[in-house]
């Protein structure tokens, strides 16, 4: 699960995928900016599920992330902190959150932020099988309004850039697991 960042981006294909393959966009509205990004990814849903919930890893093959730990769980329920940054040239945003997540196994995973430095943030993954292509759609849906200053025009790219890099990473990291690749 990506919230810490995966809030902000732009339109984009990436990594040679086809647009249509591949995308983040965002849009600022006032303080709050909303995000949606989408990808086909050649995996099996057990794989998709499999990364978007291995929270406690998540520093290991997202950048940006320094921190992802589980406080509590119960059922289908947890409470997880998340903290990192996002970064443009010299600058630096931190962002620490506390999550409650909500997961539907194999279908999806909705957060909402109960403290941190964001006024209020929340997100939904889902899942959606493509049988027709052999492949899995991952779609992220977002909203966060900081509780610190960002700038309007560095703040964003700082954080447009975090977030597309981020979500590549996971893409990247769901069809790593799905080839074989070692481990988790």
């Amino acid at each position: 699960m990506l919230h810490v960042a995966m809030l902000l981006a732009a339109a984009h294909s990436a990594g040679g995928r086809a647009a249509e393959d591949f995308s983040v966009e965002a849009e600022r509205r006032g303080e709050r900016v909303d995000v949606r990004a989408q990808a086909a990814v050649a995996a099996p849903v057990d794989v998709v599920w499999g990364v978007i919930t291995d929270y406690e890893r998540l520093p290991r093959f997202i950048p940006g992330v320094a921190k992802s730990v589980v406080r509590s769980r119960g059922g289908n329920r947890l409470v997880l902190e998340q903290s990192g940054e996002a970064r443009f040239f010299i600058f630096s945003f931190p962002i620490e959150v506390t999550l409650e997540v909500a997961e539907r196994p194999r279908e999806s995973v909705s957060s909402r932020a109960v403290a941190g430095n964001v006024k209020s943030m929340s997100g939904r993954y889902e899942i959606h099988p493509d049988q027709a292509r052999g492949m899995v759609w991952l779609c992220y849906f977002g909203a966060i309004e900081p509780d610190f200053y960002l700038p309007p025009l560095v703040g964003m790219a700082a954080l447009r850039g975090t977030i597309e890099e981020q979500f590549a990473a996971m893409v990247a990291e769901i069809e790593r697991r799905a080839a074989g690749g070692a481990g988790k």
